[in-house]
């Protein structure tokens, strides 16, 4: 995977296997819902949720081909276990930052 500097305008790009062809599209969504229920959780203060959240993203990411996923939900989990709400939000932005600028090409 390329890595561009943040705040860059550059895609990452991301080789996954054919075979996931057809579930990546919906893991990408769910991530994407996931922000919306992050920034949720974080305006009640409800560190468990995004601590969960940022489990399953370090646990999912890999295998799906993701690791700047898993490396965001590694620490997004650790911040909320530490109820870290200004590291909460950097990662959250850098969630986002992903999302909107990740290519993928099946291989």
């Amino acid at each position: 995977m390329q890595t561009p500097q943040p705040g860059s305008t550059e895609r990452f790009t991301v080789q996954i296997d054919r075979d996931l062809e057809d579930i990546v599209p919906v893991f990408l969504a769910n991530r994407k819902k996931d922000l919306l229920t992050i920034r949720s959780a974080l305006a009640e203060q409800d560190y468990k949720t995004i601590q969960t959240l940022g489990h399953r993203m370090k646990g999912d990411g890999g295998g799906y081909g993701f690791d700047q996923i898993t490396e965001i939900g590694s620490v997004m989990e650790l911040a909320a276990a530490q109820r870290d709400h200004s590291a909460v939000e950097q990662y959250t932005a850098e969630l986002e930052d992903f999302l909107s600028r990740v290519t993928v090409v099946y291989r």
